[in-house]
């Protein structure tokens, strides 16, 4: 990393410490290493080669030295210090830059702070002069300047993009595109076209940030370098995509808003995970304990340092952070699936950006402790993001705060701590380490006094089944410890130290809630016989091993669909046939003599991979995606299916096409699947082997029985089909109520599903109505048979099967078609439900 010092010769002392000052105010606290070499005493004007020489020696280091000068003798003195420095070969870590003093060295330290080159460093002085000279008219100088966010030379490729997150370039999306950018030979920045922020280099998640890009606005992407091009055509797409990140396609549930305080000392937060929790306040303590998890405050030191001691130790404790961040992501993925994941993948961005660990390690190097250098720059990080306009944007400085303290608890040896006992944690906000290392046993409820329910924290709560509300304010923090406190997550309440009685009845609830989810788990292994006596198959929509074991324990009826992409995301490279089988054997391994539903990989649009290259898409989400991008990469179709045929063997297996528009593109599958199956078994299809498609497309749901004799199922992606049928984005915070499952339209396209299905193939549901209790008891009454559900949902719809009479359902049904929308539609059959 870089680590550049300045040193300032000048006639007169105190200009240069004047000059000095006012470029410190252009740092925002960055560190940066420098030294003055000005006058011959306080008062008397010249220059003195011994004294220019020490300051060299002072911040000298491996990324070399820029020097500004005043008049002539400056100069003059300062090659002369050069020759009398011992070490040869420092001369040629030594620039003098022709910059005008004062204009020159703000350039220079905004540069070098910002972990420039040397190089950089002094053409950023050089141009100095160049915003004056355009104002006033005259010719730009010769010297172009090269600051880290701007691309030397005119850009080789450029193209503009839309932010379409729903919480704009934040943490996640910024982490992808750094990831891919350093995949490229080539130097992209970035500009907000909309606001006018940057440029931002594309490597440094930190200035990519202080772009505060928000949904809707457009920016500009430049590039340079041999992979330009390609480069600028993989961020394109990436960005079309919504960056890869879920916010483009399910938007963070609103929280439900706070209750009407029911006592005269409960607070009002704001419900970020539901459920009810009752039990002792209880706090965060780190190692020193400290209250409410505050690190101390390191202190540098007066005495000298050796740097590259200290920055060995900053190295050293990165690595731990990393090592930790690895082993949280492997774990959470395991139990919580890849977008919870996904958080550290985020976090480990973080602890590599150069925006960060440049002036850190540039701080190091100017004398300051591995603890007060990491501090400084993570600080003026933090202060980058607390600027911006997006309140989610700003919640995402938490995020390098949250890898700050990690590296400093690291550096202090103040260790992770953790909760004070068993009961409620009140803590002012939990970082994504924190929320995953707590055990459900012992923490009833979570009251963060800062947050949201887009936090990390919140999020993983909510994943966790931990009930939560945030937002409580600080006063929380004060309460003594073991205060009685009782939280409602669904409903945002807080209530501290509560009377016996109200105590009681919430008590009373809680374990009506909790005898209710243990009796609906007991019987979750039985199958789902609604009232009049139908059958329903209640399935598990899978993303991991953990997930299968999970579906299995909770009696789920098989797998309706395991999400084969979460193995082919986030690499650089295909996973080869043999890790293929491997996993899909321990996924249906997890579910013996249950069929498990395998779709064929459904990348392109929402989820692009950078091994896929594929051309800018206007509209991704109709383009190439799904089946269609398959049959474009025919070995890529080929692998998987072989890796599942071996499998099916000795599995009960399914194969779903994702994205079908027309019976064409399942023949093409089936001529796939004929070549595999003469190259692994002479031709025979083993006898639990099953092929269908998923139908997401109005087209393919109006013409269904076109598919009779092609396939042995089909299953409904209702998040698709809904969108594409009501033109109405799944993920768009506005049109949100537009897009129900319930919808006249879109229940009809079910409608003529089960029709052409009719004895012919089975018709199953694996989108998220299935797992509404309303949506899912309508479905079953048009003819649907199977439901596919995440785990967790598997007891309650069974039970909520249980207590529909499909008979008498289906009868208010033609009624019900005929409503103008989804609400009339609900409205209408809410009041006849149990």
């Amino acid at each position: 990393m870089n680590g550049v010092g300045i040193v300032v010769v000048s006639h007169s002392r105190a200009l240069a410490r004047a000059a000095v000052d006012l470029a410190a105010q252009m740092l925002a606290g960055r560190s940066l290493r420098l030294a003055v070499a000005a006058g011959l005493d306080e008062t008397t004007l010249g220059t003195d080669a011994l004294q220019i020489m020490a300051a060299l020696k002072k911040v000298d280091g491996p990324d070399g030295v820029v020097v500004l000068m005043d008049l002539g003798s400056a100069i003059l003195s300062t090659e002369l210090a050069l020759d009398l420095l011992d070490d040869p070969t420092g001369r040629d870590r030594v620039t003098l830059s022709p910059a005008p003093i004062v204009e020159g060295l703000v350039a220079a330290a905004v540069a070098a702070a910002s972990g420039a080159s040397r190089a950089e460093v002094a053409a950023e002085a050089a141009a100095a002069l160049q915003a004056k000279q355009r104002h006033l008219g005259e010719q730009d100088s010769p010297v172009a300047g090269t600051g880290s966010g701007v691309l030397p030379g005119e850009p080789a490729a450029r193209g503009d993009i839309t932010v379409e997150n729903l919480h704009g370039l934040h943490a996640r999306p910024i982490a992808r595109l750094v990831t891919l950018v350093r995949e490229h030979d080539a130097q992209l920045s970035l500009r907000n076209l909309t606001t006018g922020a940057g440029p931002a280099a594309a490597t440094s998640p930190t200035q990519l940030a202080s772009l505060g890009a928000e949904r809707g606005h457009r920016l500009q992407v430049e590039a340079t370098g041999p992979a330009a091009q390609q480069a600028l055509n993989a961020v394109l797409t990436l960005a079309r995509s919504g960056f890869g990140d879920d916010d483009l396609l399910t938007s963070v549930p609103a929280a439900p808003a706070a209750q009407a305080t029911v006592a005269a000392n409960s607070l009002g937060p704001q419900g970020v995970s539901p459920g009810i929790g009752i039990g002792p306040a209880r706090f965060w303590r780190t190692v020193p304990e400290s209250r409410n998890g505050a690190l101390p405050t390191p202190r540098n030191g007066s005495g000298p340092r050796d740097a590259d001691a200290e920055l060995r130790r900053l190295h050293g404790a990165r690595e731990a952070v990393r090592r930790t961040l690895a082993r949280l992501a492997a774990s959470t993925q395991a139990e919580l699936g890849a977008a919870e994941a996904a958080i550290f993948a985020a976090h480990e961005a973080i602890l590599d950006d150069p925006a960060i660990t440049g002036p850190a390690e540039t701080a190091i190097r100017a004398g300051h402790s591995a603890e007060d250098g990491w501090t400084r720059a993570v600080a003026a990080a933090e202060q980058a993001f607390a600027a911006l306009a997006d309140s989610y944007q700003r919640e995402r400085g938490h995020d390098v705060g949250a890898v700050g303290d990690q590296v400093l608890a690291e550096l202090t040896g103040g260790g992770a701590g953790g909760p004070s006992g068993q009961g409620v944690l009140v803590v002012r906000d939990l970082t994504p380490a924190q929320a995953a290392s707590l055990n459900r046993e012992h923490i009833t409820a979570i009251v963060l006094a800062r947050g949201s329910a887009s936090s990390h924290a919140a999020i993983l709560a909510r994943s966790r089944g931990i009930p939560a509300v945030a937002g409580a304010g600080d006063e929380v923090l004060q309460l003594p410890e073991a205060t009685a406190l009782v939280v409602d997550g669904t409903t945002g309440l807080l209530l501290v130290n509560p009377p016996e009685d109200m105590l009681s009845r919430y008590r009373a609830t809680a374990a009506e809630q909790a005898d209710c989810a243990a009796a609906e788990q007991a019987r979750s292994g039985e199958p789902a016989v609604t009232r009049d006596g139908r059958r329903v198959h209640v399935q598990a929509n899978l993303g991991s091993v953990q997930d299968a074991l999970d579906a299995a324990r909770l009696g789920a009826d098989g797998a309706g669909l395991v999400r084969t992409e979460f193995l082919f995301l986030d690499r650089t490279a295909a996973p080869g046939v043999d890790e293929q089988e491997q996993l899909y054997r321990q996924i249906a391994e997890a579910m013996p003599g249950l069929r498990v539903t395998f779709r064929t990989l459904d990348v392109g649009g929402d989820k692009p991979v950078p091994y896929l290259r594929s051309a800018p898409e206007a509209n991704p989400f109709l383009g190439v995606r799904g089946v269609r991008l398959t049959l474009a990469s025919p070995q890529l179709l080929r692998d998987q299916l072989t890796a599942l045929v071996r499998v099916a063997h000795e599995h009960p297996l399914g194969i779903m096409v994702p994205m079908v528009s027309t019976p064409g593109e399942l023949q093409q599958v089936h001529v796939l699947l004929a070549d595999v199956l003469q190259a692994e078994t002479g031709g025979v299809r083993p006898p639990g082997l099953e092929l269908g498609v998923m139908i997401e497309v109005p087209a393919a749901a109006l013409k269904a029985a076109a598919f009779a004799g092609l396939v042995d199922f089909v299953s409904i992606g209702t998040n698709d089909l809904t969108q594409y049928t009501l033109a109405a984005e799944r993920g768009h915070a506005e049109l949100s109520a537009l897009g129900d499952a319930l919808d006249p339209g879109v229940l009809r396209l079910v409608e003529a599903v089960c029709h052409a299905g009719a004895g012919r193939f089975r018709v199953g549901v694996c989108g998220e109505a299935a797992a509404d209790p309303l949506a899912g008891s309508v479905l079953t009454a048009l003819g649907v048979t199977e439901l596919s559900v995440s785990p967790a949902a598997l007891p309650a719809v069974k039970a909520r099967l249980r207590e529909v009479d499909l008979t008498a359902l289906a009868k208010l049904l033609p009624a019900c078609l005929a409503l103008p929308d989804a609400a009339a539609v609900r409205s209408a059959l809410t009041s006849v439900q149990p």
